[in-house]
């Protein structure tokens, strides 16, 4: 029976990824009336409707959403195996897709990257900057990045960075006129520059840890952005107490444009790993970049 559907299984798959037989066939090379044809009659072999066609677009059914989840990934592991297979020794090449967030990407990933691509400039590399907690199979990523507490259980993690920490700033011209909160408590006085969370659509509670006790402030002000530039932008210009990546904001304190508080309830926490499925048959590429962006402590 697996011989039988192999083929007609790689084409229920595009067509579901592609939501359109047009495209789908236009990937596959092949006509669309033979694509139909064979998606069908799959469907009539498994005596099971698997596609709900309309005029405008192409869906799963509930029994073809299950039956693609199950397969989906079946199907990209046999497709590497076959690229690695055929990789030839000496030559490092091919194409990976990483998503990562903001601070991530630029604190982290790009440093590691960048060496990596001038050794081997046969390999392509595609960033997807998100800030959501991204589900990479489903995304067709071959790797995503996150902090330590946030990877799934069964995804490898490989740390590729050194703990960090939040730092309380903000100008000394707005503590001047607002004055300094003493705990993180009172920072909910305070006009606080704040964030959207992308992923639940809620504001950031801000996280603070002292002598192993951990505190979650609700805070509010007059501003929320969703990216961190403009939140850091936002600080500068004296609109309000920013939480940002220490390494983001130590240039401004240094040079004495913006003052940190609150320094004490700010311990380190883990940082950033290079997650991704651990049934996954890597490629040569992919093999060397995990050790590339390995963190060396």
């Amino acid at each position: 029976m697996l011989r039988e559907n192999f083929s007609d299984l790689v084409y229920l798959v595009m067509v579901a990824q592609e939501r359109s037989f047009t495209r789908a066939a236009a990937r596959l090379g092949v006509s669309q009336s033979a694509l139909s044809h064979a998606v069908r009659g799959l469907e009539e072999r498994l005596n099971t409707r698997l596609l709900t066609r309309t005029t405008r677009s192409v869906a799963p059914t509930e029994a073809g959403e299950q039956l693609i989840q199950n397969i989906a990934p079946l199907m990209s592991d046999i497709e590497k195996a076959l690229v690695a297979l055929t990789e030839h020794q000496t030559r490092t090449s091919g194409n990976i897709r990483i998503t990562a967030g903001e601070h991530a990407l630029h604190s982290t990933l790009w440093p590691l990257i960048k060496p990596y691509l001038q050794e081997y400039p046969d390999v392509n590399i595609e960033l997807s900057v998100d800030n959501t907690l991204t589900d990479i199979v489903s995304g067709r990523f071959d790797a995503g990045v996150r902090l330590g507490e946030q990877v799934e259980k069964d995804m490898v993690a490989v740390r590729i960075g050194p703990d960090w920490r939040m730092l309380v700033v903000a100008t000394p011209e707005y503590f001047r006129h607002h004055g300094i909160p003493e705990t993180p408590y009172e920072l909910q006085h305070h006009n606080c520059i704040n964030m959207r969370l992308p992923t639940l659509g809620g504001l950031y509670n801000w996280e603070f840890t002292k002598d192993k006790k951990e505190i979650r402030v609700k805070v509010e002000g007059q501003l929320i952005f969703n990216n961190l530039s403009s939140r850091i932008e936002a600080a500068l210009s004296g609109m309000g107490i920013l939480y940002a990546p220490e390494d983001s904001v130590q240039k401004y304190i240094d040079e004495g444009l913006l003052q940190c508080v609150l320094i004490d309830w700010c311990e380190p926490f883990s940082g950033y790993y290079l997650y991704y499925p651990s049934r996954k048959q890597h490629t040569a590429a992919f093999s060397k970049l995990i050790e590339a962006v390995r963190y060396q402590a």
